[in-house]
């Protein structure tokens, strides 16, 4: 903990969720730096740091931790460490007491990691206690059932290297298993792997494919595992994968998921920082053109920010804006300099550790960045930072002779880690079979493609990788320019004033980015302000952002007025009758419906303009009725003014952004503009998409559609005052004069209903087909001419349900997909 200048321990500060599954109180920093200090030439500091270790670290904690974090920072590191040990005892002057304490501690951990692993497919837990295992109330674990590709797939390395060096093989049988099961999954059709999988049934829980987050190592770990055991197995198995990453996933320079059942369709559009790696794992391949073009376009964003934001757009803006120090850029950095040898990764490099102790560094550390836009700090320094960012990056800038040892007879672990390519040679238990190997005098000449090829041949012309270079530099700056350190045209208009601005308008949005101010769209519509008055066009634009700034600040504090009850849209009018309750948000101005007995009912009529920003067209069919507008493009205090105009007795505003729902996302409040809004009188009220489609489905299906306004959800007897509902609605009435207010159908318990019916309802849709049937059965007890009419509406309500419960459902699925 960079900031407070203290360790943090797992129990002893707030917690911050599965982020610290990595900590299980077994000193990871201390692990996970072994083999830096010796890679550094800190021999002393080494031999100190082993002593630690041994004394004062117990893996025997009753700790849940993740299995995935744990092997490759803990086990990895304990191998790594080990692996530097030895050959330190070798060079006869360090470490000649050390007798593989670090080996009998990491097998130590392997077998308490092994419990995982006992599942009927071979994939394994993604947590485990270090004490008791999975299985039990103590173990606090072992109900999960997802777990991510890489988190599964990423085992393989450290787990054979343990096998290796210790001569039991039940550490890679385990792993090769969990990566069997992974091949078999696939997709055969796109060979894509999804992101989360069950780990009984072996069914993707999360569909999408790519290269970043969830996925990655897995990828690494296939090539990997050749480098370093040769079985020519996991290489044909990366080809493959490999063919369909670069034919569905790689959009060069981008990197963008898709699903792995529709590889065609794009599964996001953004991407996140971890597929950083991939231009270093293309590298490995030999595949160093799209290394070249990926690496660029990373760069140029790094260059935008200081630091790659954890997630960015498909146009190169900041999608998360954290950063949490990761390395993944510094390696690939240093994988296409040892590739290349061209001097241009090296001013790469001296920029990430320029911004590094520029921004990142504290007097007790690396801070991660909490946001890349401000430079705001995080009181975090995640073990791979030491383990990882300080090798790369001291790989790329040392000499030979800089080197204690040559690197080249070690394969990098996913944590940086190093593993002796001797373990290749090292023997094997017979009882561990390996299917589908090759004897080397059987390969044909084919097979060198799997090899590396000469770089100086195939970059004869030093330019060359430049020229593959710029047009991506020349993309991203066109997507996101930089702000220009001169004057520009258009500065002298007046400065644009916190009331008058409008979220949709392209005028004000350029103000904006000349002012230095930066907008980010919620998922919820809100957008959220940032300045940063170092991106400002001039020092005059900087100060009229920061007034900008100022003056939304009080306007918003204006607006957060006492937080408002939802209210709700009721259909009265046939075949509803009341049933179908939406969930509303509430204006802070206009008519108080909680202060109205009856709430406003009238007949719905879509405004036009639909957005209501300018005088209304339709102000005849309006009058008297209840306008349904679009939000955007302008205050909602101004579309209340012209549909009050046109003689509007209320309004529904429907969001714009597709698939809000009232299920998913939080109360929505309508502010005023920021000056008196005494002057409307009627009442507006807001629905998410979702309900403002039900409605506009409705009023399409039945032409005249009565809704009524109110504070709360209303039973029948309040709607029709104890009478029957109008014939003028109805032809037929005696079927529903016998309908209790029990049996309505409604998004939120009516006064009348009982206890049973309070419990909290999903969603007014799944609820709707039931009724709907009732309502139909109640129809055929009339006689023939009644049925007939009653059972077409009873028919067509139905299927209209259906459809908007099939709607919900798929949106649901999207929703849980995005999560």
């Amino acid at each position: 903990m960079p900031l407070t200048c203290r360790g943090r321990v797992r129990g002893l500060e707030p917690s911050r969720g599965d982020v610290d599954d990595a900590l299980g109180k077994f000193s990871l920093t201390l692990i996970d730096t072994l083999d830096t200090l010796a890679l550094l030439n800190k021999t002393a500091e080494f031999e100190e740091a082993v002593r630690k270790v041994l004394s004062d670290v117990r893996l025997d904690n009753d700790v849940v931790v993740s299995v995935f974090e744990t092997n490759i920072r803990v086990l990895g590191g304990l191998l790594g460490g080990h692996s530097m040990a030895v050959l330190l005892k070798e060079g006869g002057q360090h470490m000649l007491w050390y007798e593989d304490e670090l080996l009998d501690m990491a097998k130590d951990l392997g077998e308490r990691l092994l419990p995982a692993f006992n599942t009927s497919s071979g994939l394994p837990y993604p947590r485990v206690n270090l004490r008791h295992g999975v299985r039990g109330p103590e173990t606090r674990t072992g109900t999960e059932t997802d777990t991510c590709t890489a988190c599964a797939g990423t085992i393989i390395l450290e787990f054979a290297a343990l096998s290796r060096f210790t001569g039991d093989p039940i550490f890679e049988t385990h792993a090769r298993r969990a990566l069997d099961f992974l091949w078999e999954k696939r997709q055969r059709n796109s060979n894509l792997v999804g992101t989360t999988i069950n780990i009984h049934s072996g069914e993707w829980v999360r569909r999408d494919s790519g290269v970043g987050a969830g996925v990655d190592s897995y990828y690494e770990y296939l090539l990997k595992a050749y480098i370093l055991l040769g079985d020519d197995l996991f290489l044909q198995r990366f080809n493959i994968h490999y063919a369909s990453i670069m034919k569905y996933i790689s959009q060069p320079p981008l990197l963008l998921d898709v699903h792995i059942h529709k590889p065609l369709l794009p599964a996001r559009t953004w991407m996140d920082s971890l597929l950083a790696f991939f231009p270093g794992l293309q590298v490995l391949k030999g595949d160093i053109r799209p290394a070249i073009e990926t690496h660029e376009m990373l760069y140029q964003v790094t260059k935008k920010h200081n630091f790659l934001p954890e997630a960015f757009t498909t146009d190169f803006r900041v999608h998360w804006a954290q950063h949490p120090l990761r390395p993944e850029f510094a390696e690939s950095t240093y994988f296409l300099f040892k590739a290349t040898r061209d001097p241009y990764y090296l001013e790469v490099g001296r920029t990430v550790l320029e911004n590094l102790n520029r921004f990142a560094r504290v007097p007790c550390g690396f801070a991660a960045m909490k946001d890349v836009r401000t430079g705001s700090h995080e009181d975090r320094m995640d073990s791979f930072f030491l383990a990882e960012m300080f090798k790369y990056l001291f790989l790329l800038f040392a000499d030979p002779e800089d080197l204690p040892f040559d690197v080249e007879d070690y394969v990098f672990t996913t944590e940086a880690h190093l593993l002796p390519l001797s373990l290749s040679t090292a023997q094997r238990s017979r009882s561990l079979t390996v299917a589908n190997t090759t004897s080397w005098e059987e390969l044909d000449d084919s097979n060198f493609d799997w090899s590396c090829p000469n770089t100086r041949l195939l970059f004869p012309d030093p330019a060359f990788p430049r020229s593959l270079r710029e047009p991506i530099r020349s993309a991203v700056d066109k997507s996101c320019p930089r702000p220009a350190s001169r004057s520009e045209p258009g500065l002298g208009r007046p400065p644009l004033r916190a009331r008058d601005f409008m979220a949709n308008n392209p005028e004000h949005l350029e103000l904006l980015r000349r002012m230095g101010v930066s907008l980010i769209h919620l998922k919820d519509g809100r957008v959220q302000l940032v300045q940063h008055a170092t991106q400002a066009v001039s020092a005059v634009a900087a100060e009229d952002g920061l007034r900008f700034m100022q003056e939304m600040m009080e306007l918003s504090s204006q607006q957060q007025k006492e937080q408002l009850p939802p209210r709700a849209v009721q259909i009265v009018s046939h075949p509803f009758f009341g049933r179908v309750v939406l969930t509303a948000g509430p204006a802070q101005f206009g008519m108080d419906l909680s202060k109205s007995s009856t709430g406003v009912r009238g007949f719905a009529a879509v405004a036009e303009p639909y957005s209501g920003c300018t005088e209304l067209t339709n102000a005849a069919l309006v009058e008297g009725r209840i306008a349904l507008l679009q939000r955007g493009q302008c205050m909602f205090a101004e579309k209340a003014r012209h549909i009050q105009k046109a003689g509007a007795i209320g309004g529904i505003v429907i969001d714009d952004n597709e698939g809000s729902s009232s299920d998913t996302a939080p109360l929505f409040q309508m502010a005023g503009d920021g000056r008196s809004t005494d002057d409307i009188t009627l009442p507006l009220l807001f629905l998410f998409h979702k309900e403002g489609n039900i409605l506009q489905e409705a009023l399409q299906e039945y032409k005249e559609l009565e809704v009524l306004l109110s504070d709360k959800a209303r039973d029948r007897d309040a709607i029709f005052k104890g009478r029957p509902p109008p014939s003028s609605l109805l032809e037929s009435t005696e079927g529903e004069e016998d309908c209790s207010p029990e049996e309505d159908l409604r998004a939120s318990p009516s006064p009348s209903s009982s206890p049973e019916e309070q419990q909290p309802s999903r969603s007014t849709e799944e609820q709707a087909e039931p009724e709907a049937d009732k309502t139909k059965r109640e129809a055929e007890a009339e006689d023939t001419a009644e049925a007939e009419v009653d059972g077409d509406s009873a028919q067509s309500m139905e299927a209209l349900l259906a459809d908007w419960k099939e709607d919900l459902e798929a949106f649901q699925q999207m929703e849980k997909d995005e999560l």
